[in-house]
């Protein structure tokens, strides 16, 4: 009888080791999900979906009534970091922060979990889903169900529902020439994600890490109530230049960016300097670097943060100028305090220039 290969424990797991490419940037490239979609037949929409695929947005949104819209979105994603409490509460804090940029408030979600069966304990699979719970339990919102599966890599996620008024739903695609853009979390997770990879970040690198991508986007909630918030999305995968141009082209406008102004995790700054960066950088430009323009002699590693992959990155906010004091004041009161303006939208072609 051939021996039998026992599991590793708990502590000697790293779950990265399983991961292709983690968190957000293991999202298909910009320009490969465009030539995925255009083919992509659209049948016979009913009236009541106020939102679906036409700009990108953050999610599905579909009328119930006079005064609710049920808003509807999954995320999953394999491991960004190696312990597998943060990976669940990282990847749960990402599927429901969906709903919060539409203005939404969650109300409970589903738990999508593929794990390679064969290399991980089950007291690993536990402690992913225990940190997805715990996550959901501070948004206040049950695990009600869900759906797994023997995959070859851990894959984890959330299927995330909610509620919105429907005449207060904070679409992408809503912004308008004059708007000042607000950005509530700082950039550089993906460049720690790949410095992490390494084992060359430090202890506080990765706590600035975990508090940035654990921490529920809130505010949007709020930012629904607020008539002047003309539009509102999530910075995700295809990173700030990215999503940023999803508002511009869904509202048909151009956007100018003060990369000075924009908040960056300190080690982040560091080791982006130093050249570091992810695949997933690199694929975000080739997909709409053609739409972003520096200023003339801006150093590469400037590009590289602007298309930095954030996994469970903070809201981006169009709101006149009128109301930025009460938008960055509602983001300070949720405990965002480096949520900052980092420049505006102008008429134009939906180009993003970086001055």
């Amino acid at each position: 009888m051939s021996a039998v290969t026992p599991l590793p424990t708990l502590e000697k797991i790293r779950l990265t080791q399983f991961s292709h490419g983690g968190g957000c940037g293991c999202k298909i490239a910009p320009a490969v999900l465009t030539e995925i979609l255009a083919s992509s037949p659209v049948r016979g929409l009913p009236k009541e979906l106020l939102v679906g695929t036409e700009t990108s947005d953050d999610a599905a949104v579909y009328r119930l009534n006079d005064t609710q819209a049920l808003v509807a979105t999954t995320d999953f994603f394999t491991p960004i970091v190696d312990d597998p409490y943060d990976f669940g509460r990282i990847a749960a804090t990402n599927a429901i922060s969906d709903i919060y940029a539409m203005g939404g408030r969650p109300i409970f979600a589903l738990a999508l979990v593929g794990m390679p069966l064969e290399k991980l304990p089950v007291s690993v699979i536990q402690k992913i889903l225990e940190g997805g719970e715990s996550v959901c339990a501070e948004a206040g919102i049950p695990i009600a169900g869900g759906h797994s599966i023997d995959t070859l890599e851990p894959i984890y996620g959330l299927v995330a529902l909610g509620l919105v008024h429907p005449d207060k739903v904070k679409r992408n695609s809503s912004a308008q020439a004059g708007d000042s853009l607000i950005l509530g979390k700082p950039l550089g997770v993906g460049i720690l994600s790949a410095v992490l990879k390494k084992g060359k970040l430090s202890d506080a690198g990765y706590a600035a890490m975990i508090d940035s991508t654990t921490k529920l986007n809130t505010p949007g909630e709020a930012l629904s109530e607020m008539a002047k918030v003309h539009a509102l999305t999530d910075v995700t995968g295809f990173g700030l230049a990215g999503h940023l141009l999803e508002i511009c082209r869904g509202s048909k406008l151009g956007a100018t960016v003060a990369f000075n102004d924009l908040p960056i995790i300190p080690e982040a700054l560091e080791w982006v300097q130093q050249g570091v960066a992810t695949g997933a950088s690199d694929r975000n430009w080739k997909g709409y670097g053609h739409d972003v323009a520096f200023a003339a002699g801006a150093p590469e590693w400037q590009r590289k943060m602007i298309t930095d992959p954030q996994t469970s990155g903070g809201l981006l906010v169009a709101c006149a100028p009128e109301a930025e004091r009460e938008v960055l004041a509602e983001f300070a009161r949720r405990g965002f305090t480096e949520a900052k303006k980092i420049g505006s939208l102008v008429a134009g072609a939906a180009k993003v220039a970086v001055v």
